[in-house]
C-alpha cells in the first residue's frame, strides 16, 4: 500500500485463491506440518471474500456494490459537468498507481473531468499545501487519504465547507462523522489482510519458530489494522510461532529503514524463521537484509501486490504470501460514491473490499485482479514452475 522510496522503485478470483494455498509446506524452524498447513488452508479459504475490518469509527463495512449507480443516475451525473481532485498521501508505487488508475477510469465514465492529482510525499505541511491549491479550482469532488488525521483536519474541514464531496481512502481526518463531514470512506479489509498473512506465514513454517514484526510507528489506522490482524491470528491459531522482536519504522524511507530493523533482528536472532513485514516496500528492504546475511530460507510474509514482492513470489525467492488489496476497484467505488453524493445520495460510512490471498501459484492470476491488466513481461519470465 505505502511508499516506493528511491531504495526501489470475485467469484473466480475466490476460486484461485483458495487453489493457490494447495501444497504442504517446509518449515525454516524445521520439517513440514501437514495439519498445519492444511488449517491455514482452510482459514484461508474460509477469509476469502469475508470482510473482518470495522470503519475508523467501529463501521460496519458496506459492500461495494452498495454504490453502484443506474444508468439513469449516470446520465445525470454527466450532465452536471463536474470536476474531482485526487490529494494523495503520496504516488509512485504500485497501489496508488493503481488507484488513481481506477479513480481516474471511472470518472472518466461518468463525464466528471480530473482537475488535479497531488503527491504530499507523505509530508502533513505539504499535503494542506495541496488541498488549499486545489480548493482554488473549486472541485466538485475530492478523494484523498490523509497523511495525519489531526494536521490534516482543518484543511479538510474548510474544503467541505466551501462544498467539495470528500470522499476519504481508508484514514479519515480526527473529529469527522460520515454523512456529515465527509461522504464515505473506502478501504481494503486490512485486519483481514493482515490476517490472510500470518496464515501464509504459519503454512510456510509448518506451524511453529520465532519470527519478527515490523510495523508502521505511526497514527495510521489502515496499518495499524494490518499488524493486530496477524498478531491476533498469530496468537490465536499459531501458539508454536513466537514474536520474539517488534520493531516500528516512521519512514519516509520505509524500505531503508525495515533493512536496518530487520538486519538487526536477524544479528540479534541467529534461529529467526521468519519476518513479518506491514507492506510491500518495508518487505523489500526485508528481502535486502536477509540476502546480505545469506538467510535465503528466511520466510517473509507481507500485504500490497507490488511489482518486487510478485517477482520474489514467482520465485520462490524469500516472499511466502501476502494479503493484497484492489486498489483499481477501490478507486472505482470511490469515483461512484462521489458522484452518487453529487446526486444527494446517502452513501455508506463505510465500504470495504475484501482481502485476496495471493501466494506463488496464484501470483500472475492474482496480478490481473488487482491491476486489472495481465502481469508485466518480468513477472511472467520470473515465474519458477
Amino acid at each position: 500500500m505505502i511508499r516506493r522510496t528511491a531504495f526501489l522503485a470475485a467469484a473466480a478470483a475466490i476460486t484461485l485463491a483458495a487453489a493457490g494455498c494447495g501444497s504442504s509446506s517446509t518449515s525454516a524452524a524445521g520439517g513440514t506440518d501437514s495439519a498445519v498447513s492444511q488449517k491455514a488452508e482452510t482459514a484461508l479459504k474460509q477469509v476469502t471474500g469475508q470482510v473482518l475490518s470495522k470503519g475508523p469509527n467501529g463501521e460496519t463495512p458496506s459492500p461495494a456494490s452498495a454504490t453502484t449507480l443506474s444508468s439513469d443516475e449516470i446520465a445525470k451525473v454527466k450532465a452536471m459537468g463536474a470536476t474531482a481532485a485526487i490529494v494523495m498521501h503520496y504516488g509512485g508505487n504500485d497501489w496508488a498507481t493503481a488507484q488513481i488508475a481506477g479513480l481516474k477510469s471511472e470518472f472518466e465514465k461518468l463525464g466528471i473531468k480530473v482537475i488535479a492529482t497531488t503527491d504530499a510525499d507523505f509530508k502533513p505541511d505539504k499535503q494542506v499545501s495541496d488541498l488549499e491549491t486545489v480548493m482554488t479550482q473549486k472541485p466538485s469532488i475530492i478523494v484523498s487519504i490523509p497523511t495525519d488525521p489531526v494536521a490534516t483536519a482543518t484543511a479538510y474541514r474548510k474544503a467541505a465547507q466551501a462544498g467539495a464531496k470528500l470522499v476519504f481512502m481508508d484514514n479519515v481526518p480526527q473529529g469527522f462523522v460520515a454523512g456529515k463531514d465527509y461522504v464515505s470512506d473506502v478501504s481494503a479489509d486490512n485486519y483481514g489482510n493482515g490476517v490472510v498473512s500470518a496464515h501464509e506465514m504459519a503454512k510456510a513454517l509448518g506451524g511453529k519458530g520465532k519470527i519478527g514484526v515490523i510495523f508502521h510507528q505511526a497514527d495510521f489506522f489502515v496499518t495499524q489494522q494490518r499488524y493486530q490482524g496477524f498478531k491476533d491470528t498469530i496468537a490465536k491459531d499459531y501458539p508454536d510461532i513466537q514474536v520474539v522482536e517488534e520493531k516500528g519504522i516512521a519512514g519516509p524511507d520505509f524500505a531503508g529503514d525495515a533493512q536496518a530493523a530487520a538486519n538487526a533482528m536477524l544479528s540479534k536472532h541467529a534461529d529467526l524463521a521468519g519476518i513479518w513485514a506491514v507492506w510491500d516496500v518495508p518487505a523489500e528492504g526485508v528481502m535486502a537484509a536477509a540476502r546480505a546475511a545469506g538467510r535465503q530460507d528466511l520466510k517473509i510474509a507481507t500485504e500490497d501486490l507490488g511489482k518486487n514482492v510478485a517477482i520474489a513470489l514467482a520465485k520462490n525467492d524469500l516472499v511466502v504470501g501476502l494479503g493484497a488489496q484492489v486498489p483499481f476497484d477501490q478507486g472505482v467505488t470511490e469515483a461512484q460514491i462521489g458522484a452518487g453524493a453529487l446526486l444527494g445520495k446517502k452513501e455508506p460510512a463505510y465500504v470495504a473490499l475484501s482481502a485476496l490471498p495471493v501466494d506463488h501459484s496464484n501470483v500472475l492470476d492474482a496480478w490481473k485482479q488487482v491491476y486489472h491488466a495481465d502481469a508485466p513481461a518480468d513477472l511472467q519470465s520470473s515465474y519458477k514452475k
